[in-house]
């Protein structure tokens, strides 16, 4: 093992969902990804990520989210772990237990919360004391959703969605958003959807719109629910049509905007204040719409120590 040192018996982080409230996609670079522009938003649906040393690694999950999430090496997590391991020359395996109340293949980045989570115990534990900068360069190589996911708040992300700039965010946002029943929606599969829909077009490099940075300047939710967008939803909705009906019964229930969260299926609701997200959460939960109906709010931190 190298000259870390652990520092403590476990680390628990804990790291937030994020919602697209603009995901623009552009064409294909050579790299096999998409050009994106897209506005995140850090919202207050959890993963907690505890790890501690042990004799072989190994992933135990808990929540109410964990069919289908990988046990073996292949889990984003453990990967994020290795990458640091292998950076600093560390040896020690590791136990990483993982909460998971964030959707899984739900388009909300659960995955990525899990391995931010991930980066920021590990560094930890290992008492490393990395700078921000070299944790954001692992995230960026294991997804594009990661490094926003240390950062959290609102941000715009650019390139593939790992290149971050600040964004002039006002107000505190109240979302309800529904976990769609059955299997989640393969993310490389909705995007196959949206280039054959658009016929191998190409597609410019897009840009933030400015009626949506204007809204968030001003905090004013109406302005933002105007303007919401998700390029990925026609492909979503054409792979999972019964996503119509929930967007359709979140509007007729209150919501100010709904819209299909990143490549899907979650559906992403906006309203007017803490009261109506409580409202509109009881009546799709009565209506039996979806799977499991959460309320959040946004924005918030990133990945935390607890």
């Amino acid at each position: 093992m190298s000259s870390a040192q652990i520092t403590s018996p476990a680390v628990t982080v804990r790291c937030p969902a994020k919602v697209n409230l603009e995901l623009l996609v552009g064409g294909v670079r050579p790299d096999g990804f998409h050009t994106l522009s897209t506005i995140y938003q850090a919202v207050s649906l959890y993963d907690e990520v505890t790890v501690e040393p042990a004799e072989t690694w190994s992933v135990t999950l808990r929540g109410q989210y964990t069919e289908g999430v990988p046990t073996d090496g292949s889990n984003l997590a453990v990967r994020a772990a290795k990458v640091l391991a292998d950076r600093h020359a560390i040896t020690q395996a590791l136990t990483v237990t993982i909460r998971k109340d964030i959707p899984v293949a739900g388009g909300m980045a659960g995955g990525s919360a899990d391995a931010a989570a991930t980066l920021l115990a590990c560094d930890a534990l290992w008492g490393l004391n990395s700078p921000k900068a070299d944790l954001e360069e692992i995230a960026a190589e294991l997804g594009s959703d990661i490094p926003f996911l240390l950062h959290g708040g609102t941000a715009i992300g650019s390139g593939r969605g790992e290149l971050l700039a600040p964004v002039l965010a006002r107000g505190t946002y109240h979302w309800v958003f529904v976990a769609a029943a059955g299997e989640g929606l393969s993310t490389p599969a909705v995007y196959r959807e949206f280039d054959r829909r658009h016929g191998g077009l190409d597609i410019a490099d897009p840009r933030p719109t400015p009626e949506l940075m204007a809204a968030l300047r001003t905090g004013d939710v109406d302005a933002l629910a105007a303007v919401v967008s998700n390029d990925l939803q026609p492909a979503a909705l054409a792979l999972n049509p019964a996503l119509r009906e929930t967007l359709d019964a979140g509007m007729e229930y209150g919501a100010l905007a709904g819209f299909v969260s990143g490549s899907g299926p979650t559906c992403a609701f906006l309203t007017a204040s803490a009261e109506a997200s409580i409202d509109l959460a009881v009546a799709l939960s009565a209506s039996e719409i979806g799977d499991r109906v959460h309320r959040a709010h946004g924005p918030v931190l990133g990945a935390h120590l607890r």
